[in-house]
């Protein structure tokens, strides 16, 4: 009786998982109905640092890496997109620190979050990237030099990013990155479709399609 009682709460237990992440799935999807059910929670988790109008019909996903020089040279690119279509592309950063010890300025952006000073401390990031970021000679901890400028209480931050759950955002984001088969930096999505060939014109020509295809007008 007892095997037979332990084999029925196993089967509920699993049940009830399997239910809990097909709504999950399901949920993701509705809100991003541009996606396929099984990329919707991949490609855009809780947890994601958004930029851009609720109403926007194109979700453009970045996984970035903060010491990546060439995702400092798309951001204002990606600016100037946003710009040239106000309120219809919606930014989503995802993290893959692939570069050694990136995770390190991945915690100081999560910690800065919390402050309401996320995009003020990547743009600094970005800005002054050549001085701590070198691939020959890295001086990570160059970085806090800059930091004021974004407005932060640094102390705070020093506190902050030591948060084990940004551990755990780091993780999901890298996990994410391999089932979406980025193994470079920036990898882009737009609307769930990837970025086939890189550059410039072909991200702006991606989202472009992307534009067309969710506004008729």
């Amino acid at each position: 009786m007892k095997y037979v009682m332990f084999g029925v709460v196993c089967i509920a237990l699993f049940s009830a998982f399997f239910l809990g992440s097909s709504y999950y799935k399901s949920k993701q999807a509705e809100k991003f109905g541009f996606m396929a059910e099984e990329n919707a929670s991949t490609l855009v988790r809780g947890h994601s640092q958004v930029l851009g109008s609720d109403d926007a019909k194109v979700y453009l996903v970045k996984f970035t890496d903060p010491a990546c020089e060439t995702c400092a040279a798309f951001s204002p690119f990606i600016k100037q997109m946003m710009d040239a279509n106000p309120n219809k592309i919606k930014l989503v950063i995802r993290y893959a620190p692939f570069h050694h010890g990136s995770d390190y300025f991945v915690k100081i952006l999560e910690a800065a979050k919390k402050q309401g000073k996320y995009w003020e401390t990547l743009d600094v990031m970005y800005k002054s990237q050549p001085y701590w970021a070198s691939h020959s000679n890295p001086q990570p901890q160059r970085i806090w030099q800059f930091l004021p400028k974004a407005g932060l209480d640094i102390e705070q931050i020093k506190k902050d990013m030591n948060d084990p759950a940004i551990e755990k955002i780091i993780a999901q984001d890298l996990a994410d990155a391999v089932t979406l088969n980025v193994n470079k930096t920036p990898g882009f999505f737009a609307n769930g479709k990837p970025l086939q060939v890189f550059g410039y014109k072909q991200l702006q020509q991606l989202v472009e399609s992307e534009i067309k295809a969710n506004y008729l007008n």
